[in-house]
């Protein structure tokens, strides 16, 4: 199987529900999020290209319009974690580029990194 990636990034504030009240992620913080999309194929194009990079255009400038340095609770109807941030560009990516998306990672800081990665390839 072939594996390609692309990092994208963007800044935004969220606050995380359900946490005690002296938890720091309980109160409005934020992070510059790093997201990696991840596409797959068993064979290549005629190209020699899993997906061409440049494709993924759209996908970035839903980020830098919808997302880059807003209040991701107002975005999302879960609590905006890690976690579900992953899920959540995977279906967005999957919807904009109209192709499967392999994995979604998000990295809150160079230290952590959530994966959203379907038991079973979604297709459209």
């Amino acid at each position: 199987m072939y594996r390609i990636a692309k990092t994208f990034t963007f800044s935004a504030s969220h606050q995380l529900e359900g946490l005690p009240v002296d938890h720091p992620c309980s109160r409005v913080h934020g992070h510059n999020y790093s997201v990696d999309v991840e596409l797959e194929a068993a064979v290549l194009d005629d190209v020699g290209m899993v997906f061409d990079y440049r494709r993924l255009a759209p996908f970035r400038n839903w980020l830098d319009d919808c997302v880059d340095h807003r209040h991701l609770n107002d975005l999302v109807k879960d609590n905006p974690t890690a976690e579900y941030l992953a899920y959540w560009f995977l279906t967005v990516a999957q919807l904009i580029l109209d192709t499967p998306i392999a994995a979604v990672r998000v990295h809150e800081t160079d230290r952590t990194v959530a994966e959203y990665r379907p038991a079973t390839r979604l297709s459209l």
